[in-house]
């Protein structure tokens, strides 16, 4: 699984003209499902998100994570994030889930994000499938990728 994570003063979803996810100061993660990921790939992105520590503390410019500092998650499904672009002008969206198993697959991730937050974090999302228009503002700007596969080359070396 592949986020980009932005760290965010507010952001919303929109979707047909209607707001259906907005949160305040917090994360704005932008998400994509890969062909082989896996639970614990799922598992793992959600509990790096929840800990993330990318929020000012006084002088400590990167020092608590999202509950630390009351804020929300905002979960978007953005199966382009997984778009490989090495090669060519057009990018390759082959490595993506296909659509019934990235549907699954982020409502697990969903669902796994809200278990590592607790209810004190609120967890909002957009569509999935669905045009959706996205609008933020980025605190910083903070912006990281949070990759899976990063962590499973690590591990298995």
């Amino acid at each position: 699984m592949i986020a980009v994570v932005q760290r965010v003063t507010s952001a919303q979803v929109v979707v047909a003209g209607s707001v259906i996810g907005q949160i305040g100061p917090g994360l704005c993660v932008l998400a994509a499902v890969h062909s082989d990921d896996t639970p614990a790939d799922i598992t793992w992105t959600a509990t790096k998100l929840v800990g993330l520590r990318i929020f000012r503390k006084a002088e400590k410019y990167f020092d608590q994570d999202v509950g630390q500092i009351g804020g929300g998650i905002l979960l978007v499904s953005n199966f382009t994030v997984a778009g490989e672009t090495r090669q060519g002008r057009r990018p390759s969206l082959n490595g993506a889930a296909p659509p019934e198993m990235g549907r699954r697959l982020f409502d697990e991730f969903v669902a796994a994000v809200r278990q590592a937050a607790g209810p004190s974090v609120p967890v909002a999302t957009g569509e999935f499938g669905a045009e959706m228009q996205v609008t933020l503002v980025n605190d910083g700007p903070v912006t990281f990728l949070v990759d899976s596969r990063g962590a499973r080359a690590a591990v298995n070396g």
